[in-house]
């Protein structure tokens, strides 16, 4: 098994990001779980070059390599590759990256205003990235992603199945589990978190949905109840932009099915392997 969710990367985040347990992993192989830490700049395009080289040697045992997780950056970077992007200068991403989100959308409608028009003021990650791109390199990132290189998708054999179940039954299964996550662990681990200094406080790990409820609870200004239901609706929310996105987003040919005819499906799915 081979993961391909962006938050099941974090070493500090088991339980926030619902990783198989200890024992769940014992049961087969499981790569690419909690293998970085909170202080890494992980990307899309590393975790492709990590997703491939475990592929090629789950294929060379002989064995069926399976990702799952529903990451759509990740899995279309890998199928289709990248744009090839030059190395961003690293004085101007930290001048980037360290400016309010504000200005750099300012600066960015001045630098690059289809991106500026196409992406949310406060969508922080996406605004810094097409800024520091033109800024470092005088090319639009969208200039550069009209170039692809490095996709698997056409070398290899792919069986793919979208899960696109009920969304009253998933909603409750979301609420259940971050219900079932504060009980066993998950304060921890943003307790934990909280307390590093060398994870700065816009790291990608410390954005993972119910660290900055949690954070509010520990901090005082939440009681938890009120940090469980934010947490809660924001995960209700980022399944719905998910699920959307798996409806529309992958191939038309892509089976897609909710849970009600799973059983069929993975029967068709092992006869076709």
């Amino acid at each position: 098994m081979i993961n391909a969710d962006s938050a099941q990367v974090y070493a500090e985040l088991r339980v926030l990001s619902a990783r198989p347990s200890a024992e769940e992993e014992a049961q087969a192989p499981h790569r690419l779980f909690g293998h970085v830490a909170g202080t890494a700049d992980y990307s899309a395009a590393r975790w492709a070059d990590e997703a491939k080289a475990e592929i090629a040697a789950a294929h060379e045992r002989g064995s069926l390599p399976i990702l799952a997780g529903g990451t759509g950056m990740y899995i279309r970077t890998l199928l289709e590759g990248i744009a090839p992007v030059p190395e961003i200068d690293p004085a101007i991403r930290a001048d980037v990256r360290g400016m309010p989100v504000a200005e750099t959308h300012r600066l960015l409608e001045q630098a690059d205003p289809e991106a500026a028009a196409r992406l949310s003021p406060a969508d922080t990650t996406r605004i810094a990235r097409a800024l520091e791109v033109v800024r470092s390199t005088g090319r639009t990132l969208a200039a550069w992603q009209g170039e692809r290189v490095g996709g698997i998708g056409d070398t290899i054999d792919l069986a793919p199945l979208i899960l696109l179940p009920d969304r009253a039954w998933l909603a409750e299964r979301c609420d259940r589990r971050l219900d079932t996550m504060f009980d066993e662990g998950a304060i921890d681990e943003v307790e934990s978190l909280l307390q590093r200094s060398d994870i700065p406080a816009n790291a990608p790990v410390r954005r993972a949905i119910g660290v900055s409820e949690i954070a509010a609870f520990l901090e005082g200004s939440l009681n938890r109840d009120a940090a469980l239901e934010r947490a809660q609706a924001a995960t209700r929310q980022y399944a719905k932009r998910q699920y959307t996105w798996l409806r529309h987003q992958p191939p038309a040919d892509w089976p897609r099915t909710d849970l009600t005819d799973i059983s069929k499906q993975v029967g068709n799915f092992a006869r076709f392997l």
